[in-house]
């Protein structure tokens, strides 16, 4: 190609931009608030727009490229057509780091996608032989073309991101495109007794409950589903079991997904701030035994609280501790449930809150069912910032 538009600076849109000025095509760089009358001759000769996975659809700029009949592609799409890698590639609306990063340590190999390394990133610096384990959001999904994972794994399909999608019909549609370009000496690794996928890929099955060569050392019931589904692919590669078993005793999880941060005077600190919907955070709810003080919040995604506070109410929960935009509308289905709340406003207030009351052998877990765009500029930084008033607790 000759000329393109990368629509969007963030960490993937600046790989792209790479990557393609690196193989000789001419790039304009555009940030996404662009989409004046003015901004449209930008499309002018060009041969495909790239549009980074916070562009929306709705985008002035992709709107127009669509009906002049130019290409619109995710970063996704675009590495995918500069690399020779076969790509294992992860989906799913919960897990989907921890599987990715836990399958990087059975293969070997590396990860890239959604968190972390973009995958144009890798163009060039990967042998051509080695597998690349990707993770796969819905937004870099939903502007693929040609894109073929050679094993594609879902995890679990629940309601997120409406706020983006409009609906859980089209959430879930952008999810299953992952299959859709797979043929049949592919692999789709589903969970056990989901509706059929595109695509016409070899079909297997997982479940929680299904044997391993090896117990995982990171905790939870849905830890272990995510271990399952990473054995299955696995397999699928060709990996034998014992390699299997050594990842799956030693692999200690990531960051900001039920992490330890601290054990002060006998209390838990455990930072989930990944959790960024009810389905992640009910998952929190079983990890522990012990009893829990809870802290959520932040900006809500377009779900409802009704059934989620009720299954608070179900579960050893001590209190819970309400920051940012959904403070208030949370503390309404709390109030139903009659769940103890408290107004805590800020993340740092909400800690120190906890802290005081909490004893021996409880929790305080931050795993707040919202995203984090109100206060913080991503879940990470939500997360790092809970890590360091843990850490002050024990200065």
């Amino acid at each position: 190609m000759k000329r393109a538009l990368v629509l969007g600076l963030g960490r993937s849109g600046r790989a792209a931009q790479a990557a393609l000025e690196a193989g000789g095509t001419e790039v304009v760089a555009a940030d996404r608030t662009l989409g004046n009358d003015e901004d449209l001759s930008l499309l002018d000769g060009l041969d495909v727009l790239v549009k980074s996975p916070g562009v929306p659809s709705e985008a002035p700029l992709v709107t127009a490229a669509r009906e002049r009949g130019i290409p619109v592609w995710s970063e996704i799409e675009l590495a995918s057509r500069l690399l020779p890698n076969p790509i294992l590639g992860v989906t799913g609306t919960n897990g989907k780091t921890t599987t990715t990063e836990l399958l990087g340590a059975m293969l070997g190999a590396r990860t890239a996608g959604n968190v972390g390394t973009a995958l144009a990133e890798l163009v060039g610096d990967v042998p051509a032989d080695e597998w690349i384990v990707c993770e796969l959001s819905s937004f870099q999904l939903e502007d693929i073309d040609r894109f073929r994972p050679r094993i594609a794994v879902l995890l679990n399909l629940e309601p997120d991101h409406l706020d983006r999608h409009g609906s859980f019909e089209a959430y879930r549609a952008a999810k299953l495109r992952i299959f859709e370009n797979q043929t049949g000496e592919d692999v789709a690794v589903v969970p056990r007794g989901f509706s059929p996928v595109p695509g016409s890929a070899r079909r297997v099955e997982f479940a929680a409950d299904d044997p391993l060569p090896a117990e995982p050392l990171i905790l939870g019931a849905h830890n272990r589903e995510n271990a399952v589904a990473a054995t299955a692919a696995a397999r699928a590669v060709g990996l034998d079991d014992a390699r299997i078993a050594e990842a799956l005793r030693t692999f200690p999880g990531v960051e900001h997904r039920l992490e330890l941060v601290a054990e002060i005077g006998g209390v838990r600190y455990v930072n989930d701030s990944k959790a960024t919907n009810t389905a992640a955070a009910r998952r929190a709810l079983t990890a522990y035994d012990a009893p829990l003080h809870l802290i959520l919040g932040g900006r809500a995604k377009g779900e409802r609280w009704d059934e989620f506070a009720q299954e608070i109410a179900a579960a050893n929960v001590v209190a819970t501790y309400l920051i940012g935009e959904a403070a208030e509308p949370l503390s309404v289905d709390l109030g139903f449930a009659s769940v103890p709340f408290l107004f805590a406003t800020t993340l740092e207030r909400a800690v120190a809150e906890a802290a005081s009351v909490a004893r021996p052998g409880e929790v305080v877990l931050l795993s707040p069912a919202c995203a984090s765009y109100d206060q913080f500029r991503d879940y990470e930084h939500r997360g790092e910032e809970f890590r360091r008033l843990v850490q002050n607790l024990q200065a």
